[in-house]
C-alpha cells in the first residue's frame, strides 16, 4: 500500500487491518480519508493474500463521527441555499459514497469493531460491514435532523441492519438519544459487545476464523445473503443458481468432504 495519511493498513494471517486514524478529529472523514478508503477497498479486490478485513479506528473516544465539517471546502455542496451547489436539486455528489466496501464492489467479509461514538456518516461504513461488534462504551446516533439536514443515506444503509421502527427512532430523535452498545446488541445492529480491551482480539478471532475457509465459498455465501437482503426472497432465490455456480470449485468441495471425514471436529466458541 502507498503512504497513507488518514488510515493505517496492515496484513497478517490472511486478514487486512484497516484503521481510521484521525483520533484528534474523532476519526471524522475528510476528502483524503474518502480517497484512501476507496483506494484501499478497491485494492483488496485483487489481493488474494487477504481473505477477511477488520475495520476499526484509532483511540477510544470515537469510531467515526461522520464528515469533518471543518475541512476547507468540505461543505461546498451545500453552499447555495436553494440547491446543493448545482443548478438544481437532482444533481448531487454524495460525500460518503466512496467510504463503504460494498460501494466499491468488495465481496470479502468485513468485521467492523466499533469503539466509542459512531454517528452520522459512520453508518456508510457500518451499514456495509458484514459483522459488527462493539466495545461496551460504544454509542450510536444520527444527528442530521437536529442540525438542519434530512437523514437520508445513513438510515437507508442502517435499515439493512435493524428494524424499521428503530431506524425511524434513531433518525428522527437525532442528537436527543444515543444507543448504548447493549441496546445496539438488543436491536441487532451489533452481534457482540465486549470489554474495550477485548475488542481487537475478538475482531481478530472472527476474521482469522473466516479467513481459514476457502475465499470463493465465503464470497458466494456473502453475495447470496446480501442479495436476499437487497432484492427480497424470491429475486434472491432466482439468482441463487448463478451465485452457487460461480462459487463452486470441485477441488475445494472434495477437500471439504475429506476434511469432514478425517479431521477432528472444530471446538467452537459459544456466544
Amino acid at each position: 500500500m502507498p503512504d497513507l495519511e488518514t488510515i493505517t493498513y496492515d496484513e497478517r494471517n490472511g486478514v487486512a487491518y484497516v484503521t481510521l486514524n484521525r483520533p484528534d478529529a474523532l476519526n471524522s472523514f475528510d476528502s483524503t480519508m474518502r480517497r484512501e478508503l476507496q483506494e484501499t477497498w478497491q485494492s483488496l479486490r485483487t489481493n488474494d493474500d487477504v481473505r477477511a478485513i477488520v475495520l476499526s479506528a484509532a483511540g477510544d473516544r470515537a469510531f467515526c463521527v461522520g464528515m469533518d465539517r471543518t475541512e476547507s471546502g468540505a461543505y461546498k455542496v451545500f453552499e447555495k441555499s436553494t440547491h446543493f451547489g448545482t443548478s438544481n436539486n437532482y444533481m448531487y455528489d454524495d460525500p460518503g459514497r466512496e467510504l463503504g466496501p460494498k460501494a466499491n464492489d468488495l465481496w470479502k467479509p468485513v468485521i467492523c469493531a466499533v469503539n466509542g461514538m459512531a454517528c452520522g456518516g459512520a453508518f456508510y461504513m457500518i451499514g456495509e460491514s458484514d459483522i459488527i461488534i462493539a466495545a461496551e462504551h460504544a454509542t450510536f446516533f444520527d444527528p442530521h435532523v437536529t442540525y438542519g439536514q434530512a437523514a437520508v443515506y445513513e438510515p437507508i444503509l442502517l435499515r439493512q441492519q435493524v428494524s424499521l421502527g428503530n431506524v425511524i427512532r434513531i433518525s428522527l430523535l437525532g442528537a436527543h438519544e444515543r444507543l448504548s452498545a447493549a441496546t445496539a446488541l438488543q436491536i441487532g445492529l451489533v452481534t457482540q459487545v465486549v470489554a474495550a480491551d477485548e475488542l481487537g482480539a475478538t475482531a481478530t478471532w472472527l476474521a482469522e476464523a473466516i479467513a481459514s475457509v476457502d475465499p470463493g465459498v465465503i464470497a458466494g455465501t456473502l453475495r447470496a445473503i446480501w442479495a436476499a437482503n437487497d432484492l427480497g426472497r424470491l429475486d434472491a432465490i432466482a439468482m441463487a443458481p448463478a451465485i452457487l455456480a460461480a462459487s463452486i470449485d470441485k477441488d475445494v468441495m472434495r477437500a471439504g468432504n475429506d476434511a469432514f471425514a478425517t479431521q477432528p471436529r472444530i471446538t467452537p466458541r459459544v456466544r
